[in-house]
């Protein structure tokens, strides 16, 4: 079993995926509500059809889901992080300065006793990321 994140936005799914794609690389599998069978369609009438009603990007090993919140109600997130990690330093500084461009810092990207580069913050779609780097911090305490 692997836990897959499943991302709700509001109104905004596909250009997020679009541009995760761009930065962690692949081609969303974008399912909009228009290509909802009839009988599930009727049950949201007021949902634009081009709201995303499942998305899907491979990462990896793993995938990160999404959707437009048919109810319009989600919170921004709070109490968790999409956590990546990079095997170098320079890619998880690339990946981190993409998802942070019109978002915001929580914690600048640099080395930390456990990491040689870490970094938190929430990009401009209001999604937490953690970005970090897979080697051991050289000179760490073991």
């Amino acid at each position: 079993m692997q836990p897959i994140p499943y991302l709700f936005f509001k109104s905004t799914c596909a250009e997020a995926m679009r541009t995760y794609a761009g930065i962690f690389g692949g081609t969303p599998e974008i399912m909009t509500f228009d290509q909802m069978p009839d009988g599930g369609r009727s049950g949201m009438p007021d949902m634009p059809g081009d709201a995303v009603m499942h998305a899907a990007l491979k990462m990896g090993d793993g995938w990160l889901y999404a959707s437009d919140d048919p109810s319009c109600k989600s919170s921004a997130m709070s109490g968790c992080s999409v956590a990546v990690s990079f095997p170098t330093v320079d890619e998880a500084r690339r990946v981190y300065d993409a998802l942070a461009e019109r978002g915001e810092v929580r914690m600048a990207f640099e080395p930390t006793f456990w990491s040689p580069g870490f970094g938190m913050l929430n990009d401009r779609f209001g999604i937490s990321w953690m970005v970090m780097t897979d080697a051991p911090n050289e000179g760490a305490a073991a």
